[in-house]
């Protein structure tokens, strides 16, 4: 466990959720000595007596030469790097991860802020899913710095498999982690509406399932979250409908930035608003199909999972 003096290299990581946890638990397994601070302090007690447990964002930089930010919301990312006892006012960190999909305003605001204290910031956000998490095999899209980039790969690649560089322009990654959530969204949402069409024609969830994999419907979706998830009824993929609802909104602003109109992802995020007002916002992601079966008066018939 990281002691408060300097003594090696400390990473140190802000918001140990669903997605922060089981990074933090690969970083840890890869040898990296850590500090962890979270607001919730029961998920911090998961690393008592493996990571310092930092009483505040500033103390946790107080000890951390990099420091990893995964956190829900552009306010919560205000207050931990900015506020009175962020990251800002710690006295060793020099580095930020932005691990977060916020979109690149919030990000370029609290770049800036930090780089007046020395502090240099890489965007790096993930995609994979809590469960590609826990096994250290996301997907991290980087851009920045080329040099600040290069440095945090070796910690990186302790929780990702693959590593895309985006370029020096702050904010790509996060336009690219944009891109790739509205299409994953935009699939659920599309393929679980038709197959509940398809079954209430009386064609078999399986039977649907092994056609669109051995065919042109293809996705994450029917490779994963429906087949593992939604078929056995048991909605627990892992992400809250709150950050998928979050990012749709966060790709519209972007491109509404761009003067782009994007009718097809206000249908996604018109069908996403509906599932969380029906099932609530920290529901899993794959409750989407709820509001469906309720207007159609039917629900999919369960299957259980594959072994």
């Amino acid at each position: 466990m990281p002691e408060t003096e300097s003594n090696g290299l400390v990473l140190g990581f802000l918001g140990v959720g669903a997605i922060g946890a089981p990074i933090v638990e690969r970083m840890l397994a890869a040898g990296h000595r850590m500090g962890v601070f979270d607001i919730d302090k029961r998920a911090l007690e998961a690393f008592r007596g493996r990571a310092f447990l930092a009483g505040s964002p500033a103390a946790l930089a107080d000890i951390s030469d990099v420091v990893f930010g995964c956190l829900p919301t552009v306010e919560s990312h205000r207050t931990a790097l900015l506020g009175n006892d962020g990251v800002i006012a710690g006295k060793r960190a020099r580095l930020y991860v932005h691990v977060s999909t916020t979109g690149g305003a919030v990000l370029h605001e609290v770049a800036a802020r930090l780089k007046e204290r020395g502090i240099e910031s890489v965007d790096a956000p993930v995609t994979g899913g809590v469960p590609r998490a826990r096994d250290g095999t996301l997907t991290v899209m980087t851009s920045g710095p080329k040099e600040a980039c290069d440095r945090v790969s070796p910690y990186i690649t302790s929780y990702a498999s693959k590593i895309v560089y985006l370029g020096e322009k702050l904010g790509a990654a996060q336009m690219m982690k944009l891109v790739n959530n509205m299409v994953s969204a935009a699939c659920l949402a599309a393929t679980t509406e038709a197959m509940l069409v398809g079954a209430k024609a009386g064609i078999a969830p399986e039977v649907m399932i092994d056609v669109l994999n051995s065919g042109t419907g293809q996705s994450n979706a029917t490779l994963v979250k429906i087949p593992n998830q939604i078929l056995p009824r048991k909605f627990n993929h892992g992400g809250a409908m709150r950050l998928v609802v979050k990012d749709l909104h966060a790709f519209e602003d972007e491109a509404k930035a761009l003067r782009m109109p994007t009718p097809l992802n206000g249908a996604v995020a018109r069908s996403f608003d509906k599932a969380m007002d029906t099932v609530g916002e920290d529901a899993d992601i794959t409750n989407v199909i709820r509001h469906m079966e309720a207007a159609a008066g039917f629900e999919l018939p369960k299957v259980a999972a594959e072994r």
